[in-house]
């Protein structure tokens, strides 16, 4: 989890947590003149008195005076001592000094050193290491290794009896931070001393763009770290950026809690602001917490809370409620408003290996309707545009009996933010219980119309809600709640008939209870029809029957296989339907009133209705409907010559897919019998990549002079055979400078958070500035070879683009109109390895007009990452400007200006 800080002092803090064990890291030091080289032993061993003992001398031989009954003082070691170097090891008895040189090491207990010179004083009980100054350079730098530190100093000089150690140069890494120092001074366990300490995230160490600088350090190991005058510097130019002193309590967890350094700006509506500073609660190791705000001088604030949380092989999720009340004009002038608007996201998702027989999900989105559009803090337009907000919340089970059944309980919400109307189901339960063949084989396959026979029980409850943003959880909305249950039994069959026709027969039995009904009748003193509303149960039940005759038809034309075009095949899946709704008389009633001609009241007329009318499933039909369905599914394919000649097989292609025409015939009713001829389709254009989609329909009745359906063929009025009533054709293709080598990528973009605020998934109404940013921190490639990638770049410019093209045409009046010609665009081109640009952008052919456009641009410089994001024109005209170090630990450090959308009227 990422740490937040509030100020440059406490990341300044955050950093020398890092550096704080550097008593046992790495640094390179002073330099000594080069001991002749000797040919003395190479391996050897201290005993723990400090003594040298040689292989040639064993233990045995030596002088038994060495031994009596005093007792030694403690030994200033506790465990033997190894050691080697490829040139020599010698050991001065006069100086009491061990010498090794050339890839010398040094071990004792969870130390390791390693150097190109050591030198082990036996009388100090210290070991001095450094590195070999030549004609090459400085060259074996000791590494000093205890435990899980490492540390590369210029020197260093350790000592075994008090454990301490001073360290020159220092260079280390901890976790994003390279670290440099001259001196550090390790005291006790307890308090290690730093002195003129350099860090830095950027990847080069000696020449870092940036880094920050601490004069003197204290760091005591699990409490704390208190510094001196810290500043940071850019290209070794210091900035007035720096405090005179620093403290940061040392916390041992991974995520720590923190405050959050806020953005500021200015707004013409509402003054200068500060947006997104808060506070970040690392709760524990399952889940976070991050409440940030906004405040603007005119009085509006905006509050945040967003938790993310996640527990392995259980479940995971986040949390985001957000408030905002905004304020525009003075108060009391006539042009003064308030607005308060709010929005809720809640993401669950439960692991499949929790529960394998139940589970529970949520996807949450939920708020005022006005919230993308007022919202000052949101810089994407994609966001902005969303038309519906919809949440889902489901919990389902399914129960291993035989036969198996299924519980589902489900809330749903789905609300549009024009209209401001939103419909919501609490709850929704679903129970389904699995088919039973009754009349099945105990063994073998079923055969035949009997032993297929089967049927199934499904029923379902739901407790609706419809209601706005005004009235949204007020007492109001849940009085007019509206609950139903239903009952399905459905029965089905099928068998085959000739071997080539699939026949399949079904009747459905529904039963629905209401509890609310109407009763209608005329009230002759207040001449007019009065309808009341009855609370109670009551149910009416309702069954039908349908039957469907389908199969395969196969044509080929074969050309030969010396022919580019080899054969072309024809599919054609041809199927008829009949049904029969029966007419459900018994639930009508009838009442007495006046002619709508007559204002007198003197002739009466029979009026029939339902109680069931406007209902919570509405009432059953009250005629017998029957009628024959056709539909015919084609798909058009051709067997074309490889280009590859080293192919054996020859290549298919979809010339046409899944054109499907289909159509329907009443028999009872009184005119207009046939229904419109539906006709959709796909066009490949280019194979596996772009396709057309398009579907259209026919309509064979004429028109009258006030452009009403007539029951007269338009054919026999004068027309064609059909009149195109509607029609709509849309495209969408990828593509990207992979497309044109070796690699065929489709590149597809994904705004997770747009998607989540109701939006598009794709980036062709833009990217939000979070996305934008993450553009150069993908490692993707990073351990390429330099001068290789360089060379492999020259040659190539990496590109996408992403184009999505839709028209609609709509003529069911005479109005002979295109209702929608958009051509939308979104493409990325990276310029250098170090540059990108990028456009979304469109333009609605109906109007002439541009559609919501935006122009992005990001500039990757080393350590720190610079965006810009301009929406140039519209109703959201706006532009954002950032810049800010790469570095999770150091994200607070960073510089962004926005303009905001003007407020709208």
């Amino acid at each position: 989890m990422q740490t937040k800080i509030l100020s440059v002092l406490l990341v300044l803090g955050i950093s020398l947590l890092f550096c704080g064990s550097l008593w046992s890291q790495e640094l390179p030091v002073s330099t000594l003149n080069k001991i002749p080289a000797d040919t003395s032993g190479v391996d050897s061993r201290l005993k723990p008195t400090g003594t040298l003992l040689t292989e040639q001398e064993p233990e045995s031989q030596q002088d038994s005076t060495l031994q009596d009954s005093i007792a030694a003082p403690r030994e200033a070691l506790t465990d033997i001592v190894k050691y080697s170097a490829t040139d020599y090891s010698k050991f001065n008895r006069k100086e009491n000094k061990l010498y090794l040189y050339n890839e010398a090491q040094i071990n004792y207990t969870d130390i390791n050193i390693t150097a190109g010179q050591i030198i082990v004083d036996n009388n100090t009980n210290t070991v001095f290491a450094k590195g070999i100054k030549d004609s090459t350079g400085y060259t074996q730098s000791p590494v000093f290794v205890q435990g899980a530190n490492t540390v590369e100093p210029d020197s260093i000089k350790y000592n075994f009896k008090t454990e301490k150690a001073l360290i020159y140069g220092s260079r280390t890494q901890q976790q994003e931070f390279y670290i440099k120092n001259e001196v550090s001074k390790r005291v006790n366990d307890s308090v290690v001393f730093m002195k003129n300490v350099r860090f830095t995230t950027s990847e080069n160490e000696d020449d870092p763009e940036y880094y920050f600088y601490a004069r003197k350090v204290k760091f005591v190991p699990g409490k704390k770290i208190v510094t001196g005058l810290v500043n940071m510097f850019v290209y070794d130019v210091p900035i007035p950026l720096g405090v005179p002193f620093s403290y940061f309590p040392m916390e041992k967890e991974t995520s720590v809690s923190g405050f959050i350094m806020p953005s500021p700006g200015q707004t013409n509506e509402r003054g200068y602001f500060l947006q997104n500073g808060g506070y970040y609660f690392a709760v524990n190791d399952y889940m976070d917490l991050t409440l940030t705000g906004d405040y603007y001088t005119n009085g509006s604030y905006a509050l945040r809370g967003s938790s993310s949380y996640r527990k392995r092989y259980k479940f995971s999720g986040n949390v985001n409620i957000r408030y905002e009340r905004l304020l525009n004009g003075e108060r009391g002038l006539p042009n003064f408003a308030e607005t308060n608007t709010y929005n809720i996201q809640w993401s669950h998702s439960q692991d499949s290996k929790a529960s394998p027989n139940s589970r529970f999900s949520a996807s949450v989105n939920l708020g005022s309707s006005n919230y993308f559009t007022q919202s000052t803090n949101i810089d994407n337009t994609a966001s902005r545009l969303t038309n519906t907000l919809s949440s889902s919340v489901s919990y389902s089970k399914t129960f291993q009996s035989v036969p198996q059944v299924n519980l589902a309980l489900t809330a749903r919400h789905s609300q549009n933010t024009q209209t401001q109307v939103i419909n919501m189901t609490l709850p929704s339960l679903q129970l389904n219980v699995d088919r039973i063949y009754p009349f099945a084989p105990k063994s073998g396959s079923k055969k035949g119309f009997i032993q297929n026979i089967n049927f199934n029980y499904s029923g379902s409850g739901e407790n609706r809600f419809e209601t706005t943003d005004s009235l949204f959880f007020t007492a109001q909305m849940f009085r007019d709640a509206e609950l139903g249950i239903r009952h399905s039994i459905p029965i089905t069959t099928n068998f085959k008939l000739f071997k080539h026709f699939s026949v399949s027969a079904s009747t459905n039995y529904q039963e629905s209870w209401v509890f609310e009904t109407i009763n209608q009748g005329y009230d002759p003193n207040l001449r007019e029809v009065v309808r009341d509303t009855v609370k109670g149960f009551d149910s009416f039940r309702t069954y039908n029957f349908s039957t469907s005759l389908g199969t395969t038809v196969y044509g080929q034309a074969n050309f030969g296989d010396d022919k580019k075009i080899q054969a072309i095949r024809h599919t054609m899946k041809p199927s008829v339907s009949f049904n029969y709704n029966p007419a459900f008389d018994q639930y009508y009633d009838t009442y007495l009133a006046p002619e709508l001609d007559d204002p007198n009241g003197d002739l009466t007329r029979e009026v029939t209705y339902s109680r069931f009318e406007g209902g919570f499933y509405g009432a059953p039909s009250n005629f017998s409907s029957s009628g024959i369905s056709f539909s015919i599914n084609n798909t058009l394919e051709a067997k074309v010559r490889d280009k590859d000649s080293t192919a054996i097989e020859p290549k298919k292609i979809d010339l046409i897919s899944n054109l499907a025409i289909s159509t329907n015939y009443n028999f009872l009713a009184d005119s207009l019998r046939l229904s419109p001829v539906s006709v959709r389709g796909t066009i490949p254009i280019i194979q596996s990549k772009l396709s057309v989609n398009f579907n259209m329909t026919l309509d064979p009745y004429a028109l009258n002079n006030n452009n009403k359906r007539i029951d007269k063929l338009n054919i026999a009025n004068g027309g064609s055979l059909f009149r195109l009533t509607n029609a709509s054709a849309n495209f969408g293709y990828s593509f990207s400078s992979k497309s044109f080598g070796k690699e065929n990528d489709d590149v597809e973009g994904e705004n997770t958070q747009t998607a989540r605020n109701g939006g598009r998934r794709d980036n062709l109404l833009g990217e939000d500035s979070r996305q934008l940013q993450n553009k150069f921190n993908d490692t993707e490639g990073a351990d390429e070879d330099p001068d290789e990638k360089q060379k492999l770049y020259n040659y190539t410019i990496p590109w996408n683009l992403r184009v999505n093209y839709n028209v609609n045409y709509g003529n069911a009046t005479r109005q002979d109109l295109i209702t929608s010609h958009a051509l939308n665009f979104s493409g990325d081109v990276e310029l250098g390895e170090k540059w990108f640009v990028g456009a979304s952008s469109g333009i609605d052919l109906t109007t002439g007009k541009f559609t919501p456009t935006q122009l992005r641009f990001a500039r990757d410089l080393e350590s720190f990452n610079m965006t810009f994001a301009w929406t140039p024109f519209g109703t959201y005209a706006s532009w954002n400007f950032f810049i800010g170090i790469k570095s999770s630990v150091l994200s607070d450090l960073k510089y962004e200006q926005r303009r905001t959308p003007d407020q709208r009227l």
